[in-house]
């Protein structure tokens, strides 16, 4: 790789570090095409980048993102698992493919600039993603106004069924 090539990986991905809400560093070996295959495809669907990272360029893009705290595990063969929106996204997904697996391993991962070691990811992983802390929002909100409007229609209701059943005993 030549030094033009180089300097622009390190601003790609300094570029990509700068954003990142959370960056999960795991180390893989021994995988197969199949399976890197599996996991490259569950990241896409759940929004994540996934790179395998060239040690030196990745420590240097990552100097002054919140992927510093970080940069000392880029060692060895590793990869990168790189959220933009979803904080919890790329825990879940990786946490839930390697259980059945050892020739992956989570290092490390930083969380809005916050290193979190392999026991952080795996709780990070069994907390609710974004989609479902809207939903848990969104059924708060709802709850107070279905509320409300079964209030007020059970009165009518009530006047609707003492008629219907004054209809009922009526003979025919």
């Amino acid at each position: 790789m030549i030094k033009s090539e180089k300097e622009e990986l390190i601003k790609e991905l300094n570029e990509k570090f700068s954003r990142a809400q959370t960056a999960i560093v795991a180390e893989f070996s021994k995988l197969n095409v199949e399976t890197v295959t599996k996991l490259r495809k569950k990241f896409r669907d759940g929004k994540v980048d996934y790179k395998v990272l060239k040690n030196t360029l990745a420590k240097r893009a990552a100097k002054g993102t919140p992927v510093e705290v970080i940069a000392e595990d880029f060692v060895g063969p590793v990869a990168i698992a790189i959220s933009y929106d979803d904080v919890v996204a790329p825990a879940k997904i990786l946490v839930d493919f390697i259980k059945d697996l050892e020739t992956i391993k989570v290092r490390s991962a930083s969380v809005q600039g916050r290193r979190v070691d392999t026991e952080g990811v795996k709780a990070l992983a069994k907390m609710p993603g974004l989609p479902e802390l809207r939903a848990q929002l969104l059924g708060m909100l709802n709850q107070p106004a279905g509320k409300l409007v079964r209030t007020i229609a059970a009165p009518g209701s009530q006047l609707a069924r003492v008629l219907q059943a004054n209809v009922d005993k009526q003979p025919k």
